[in-house]
This record gives structure tokens, C-alpha cells and sequence, in this order.
């Protein structure tokens, strides 16, 4: 069976919920927004491909605020930690987030884990395929081999990843499912521990998006073996796609900036500005691209039609990988 996140044309049911999020009434908007420095929030540790994300938004958007854009890491939880936070911030439009597709996931995961229906989307940033890496001392060259292994010895490789709902343990549980095989998965919190275990040898294998591995790549510590796109990544162009090496897998993360629901139409327009301004900046771009990002603008209205299209898609897809524990629909 196929496994795919590819985004689908735009329905008017999404359409309508992605502008009712945006028209959640709230306290008037001040004239002089921003009045201060915004708080932008990553819901993961620094040095991982969210806070790289955050704080490439953060020094680009600050001509565009007009006022300093700080960037505060809330991590736990499988990022849940930092969702609430930005969830339950002042509907005031000075503290927004940038999320991923684990906000998703977590909803239906983890039952103390914060709604969709408690963000209003703002910008999208751009998708992020995942990866699957090996340490090069295991001597496995290829998916193929990485199967092989696992068939004859279930569990017996060690995959870093998140926390149970976040993207690159949900690419982990897709990978198992399609292969039919069995990883011991090993829990981080998030993409710079798990990079920092798998170079130690604390791990074999991870379950990461190519930026963050490449340098390792070249340098011959790692092998990527395959990504879960339908294209190979512009940074590892030698490496296939799963769907190339056999397997029928196609999965993707990607981010978006978000304020906590209820914050004024007027605020919510400003700070739209403010960051698809900044995802269309040239500079940004290619400094995004510098490290490895894909980068894909839409406004608002796009990003929360964007995300509820891919609420509908991906629910199903967690339920067949038994990892729907919380909150069926």
C-alpha cells in the first residue's frame, strides 16, 4: 500500500476551517503592533533543524517586524511542550511559533498534547523530507542490506529518533511498517542529540532529514540509504529514493508559523506579512537553501487549508501503524 504526504489540491472545506482560525475573535489588535520584541518559539532543542529554521526566520524577519524577533526553545514532550506554550501565550500576536508536522501527530498520540484548533497558521515555511542513515562502521551500503539485517536479527539495530510523535519516530514506525521489519527505536529530544548519539556510536542508524547528516556523509562516517520523497534531495543527489530502491514510501515533515488562536484578525494579518515577506526574501531563501532547506511560501489562508488537507490524509496513516493512542476521530 502506498504511504504519501504530497500535498493535495487545496479543498474549500479546509479553506473555510483554515479562515475561521483566522477570524477567531480575540482583543482589539493595537494600532502600533508590534509595540516590542516577538517571541518566536521552537518547540525543539538548539542546534536541530527546527532552531535552525527559527533563527534563520528570526534575523531575516526582524527588517520586516520592524522590532527584534528573540527565539526561545520550549522543548519536551515530542515537542508537545512548546505547542502548549505558544497555545496558551496571550492572544496578542507578540509570541508565535514555528512547528512541524508533529503537531500533528501528537494530538491523536499524546491526549494531553494541544489541538490544531488551538493555533492559527500564519506562514508556511516549507516541507522537509525524511532520511534513513547508517553509521558507515556497520558496513551496510544500501536499504536492501539494512532489510536484510533487521529480517534475520529483528531489533537488533538501534535507530535514534524523537520522542513517540515527533517526525523522524514516525518515519521510523512508516519505515518498519513497510519493510516489515523491526528497529529498537531510542527516543531523543530532538535532531542534535540523535546526531550527536549516532556519531558516537550510541546508535546505528537514525531516521533524520539529509541536512542534518550530510557534512558526516561526505566526510564517510555515514551512509544515507535512501530518502522519503518522490525526488532525491539537492543535497545528496547520488542517494535514491525509497520508492527507487523498492519500497512504495513517501513521507514527508515540513514546518509553519503559528499564533496561539484568538488573536485579532488586524494582528493576524500584520504578522502574515511580517513572515511571508520574510520565506519570499531572496537572502533568505538562499541562506535557507545554504543549509539545506526546502522552501515553499504560502499565506495563511494556504498554510491552514495546507494543514487540515494533510490532517485528513495523515490520521489514516497513523492508524494503520498502530499509533493512534489518544483522541480517535
Amino acid at each position: 500500500m502506498r504511504t504519501t504526504f504530497t500535498k493535495r489540491a487545496l479543498l474549500a472545506g479546509c479553506a473555510i476551517a483554515a479562515t475561521a482560525m483566522l477570524a477567531a475573535p480575540g482583543p482589539a489588535a493595537a494600532a502600533d503592533f508590534p509595540d516590542g520584541p516577538i517571541t518566536l518559539v521552537v518547540n525543539w532543542p538548539a542546534g536541530g533543524g527546527g532552531d535552525r529554521a527559527g533563527r534563520l526566520l528570526a534575523q531575516f524577519g526582524e527588517k520586516y517586524a520592524g522590532v527584534p524577533i528573540v527565539v526561545n526553545n520550549v522543548d519536551g514532550a515530542g515537542g508537545s511542550t512548546g505547542v502548549r506554550f505558544v497555545a496558551e501565550a496571550a492572544p496578542d500576536g507578540q509570541t508565535v511559533g514555528i512547528f512541524g508536522s508533529s503537531i500533528v501527530a501528537q494530538q491523536y498520540i499524546n491526549p494531553n498534547a494541544p489541538a490544531l484548533s488551538s493555533l492559527a497558521p500564519i506562514a508556511f515555511f516549507g516541507p522537509d523530507p525524511g532520511a534513513l542513515e547508517v553509521r558507515a562502521d556497520t558496513g551496510i551500503e544500501t536499504l536492501d542490506q539494512f532489510i536484510e539485517k533487521l529480517k534475520a536479527d529483528p531489533g537488533s539495530i538501534k535507530n535514534g529518533n524523537d520522542a513517540p510523535g515527533g517526525w523522524s519516530y514516525v518515519v521510523a514506525a512508516l519505515i518498519e511498517k513497510a519493510a516489515d521489519v523491526k528497529m529498537t527505536k531510542v527516543p531523543y529530544k530532538g535532531y542534535s542529540p540523535t546526531v550527536a548519539a549516532i556519531m558516537s556510536g550510541e546508535i546505528q542508524s537514525a531516521t533524520l532529514p539529509v541536512p542534518q547528516l550530510i557534512d558526516q556523509a561526505k566526510a564517510g562516517d555515514i551512509n544515507i540509504l535512501a530518502v522519503t520523497a518522490d525526488a532525491r534531495h539537492f543535497m545528496a543527489p547520488d542517494v535514491p529514493t525509497f520508492k527507487e530502491a523498492g519500497i512504495d514510501l513517501v513521507a514527508g515533515d515540513w514546518r509553519a508559523v503559528f499564533a496561539p488562536a484568538g488573536v485579532p484578525a488586524e494582528t493576524l494579518a500584520k504578522l502574515e506579512e511580517i513572515f511571508t515577506k520574510t520565506v519570499a526574501d531572496p537572502e533568505f531563501q538562499e541562506a535557507a537553501k545554504n543549509v539545506g532547506f526546502v522552501i515553499q511560501p504560502m499565506n495563511a489562508a494556504d498554510t491552514g487549508a495546507y494543514i487540515a488537507d494533510f490532517d485528513e490524509a495523515y490520521y489514516p496513516v497513523l492508524m494503520d501503524a498502530d499509533l493512534v493512542k489518544a483522541n480517535k476521530k
